[in-house]
């Protein structure tokens, strides 16, 4: 096989792990929002479990990014790519991570009944998942519109997160013994906020892939 065909398989082949670890972090937000809601300690308890899955996928594409960097010499569009793959499994890794910890928060709540129902929520984790799909998929296509179109997203995942918080303020005033269950909710919306943030970095890493430009930089 020539050289550059055997380069673009191995890319290929970082660009298949990262959607990998893509539905592993998929499932992760939907499961654990979803054991939120149902106050499921089971599911809870399994995505914090399964976090291993997406620690080792990531390890899986930072090895084989470090072997395109020192054994295939890519040139400088080569180089920004695996870069990017590089920058956005520390993105997608914390995000795993948040995911684990909203699940932790779950099984403290496991078995009690709320005193509000925060519906907005699973609405942050909708936007949360859809942000990480288009940020892979503007990875895999070179898409520069879909990725910049991951920090107008994330506005809308900032306004939900706004009004749990005012939601959640209005209720312990109203009701003070609420406080320990709000702040806790308060958390888990905190945490679905930071994974919006951390698919705009995605998004921007791979707007560097594509121009050479990161816009933090610019």
């Amino acid at each position: 096989m020539a050289p550059r065909a055997l380069y673009d398989e191995e890319l290929k082949g970082v660009s298949d792990r990262l959607v990998l670890m893509c539905r592993y972090i998929e499932t992760a937000i939907e499961n654990c929002v979803e054991a939120l809601v149902n106050r499921d300690y089971d599911l809870a308890k399994e995505v914090s479990r399964e976090d291993k899955y997406i620690n080792r996928v990531e390890r899986e594409i930072e090895a084989s990014c470090l072997k395109l960097l020192i054994m295939e010499h890519p040139v400088a569009s080569d180089f920004r790519e695996i870069t990017t793959a590089l920058k956005m499994i520390t993105d997608l890794e914390r995000i795993g991570d948040q995911a684990k910890d909203i699940a932790e928060i779950t099984m403290q709540l496991s078995g009690k009944d709320y005193f509000k129902k925060v519906p907005n929520i699973p609405q942050m984790s909708t936007l949360a998942i859809q942000m990480i799909k288009d940020g892979i998929q503007a990875y895999i296509n070179h898409d520069l519109e879909l990725a910049r179109s991951l920090a107008i997203a994330d506005d809308k995942i900032d306004e939900l997160f706004n009004a749990v918080m005012d939601d959640l303020i209005a209720l312990i005033r109203k009701n003070p013994k609420a406080a320990e269950q709000a702040i806790l909710f308060m958390m888990i919306a905190k945490y679905l906020e930071r994974i919006g943030d951390h698919a705009v970095n995605i998004g921007e890493w791979v707007e560097y892939a594509i121009t050479g430009a990161h816009p933090k930089s610019v």
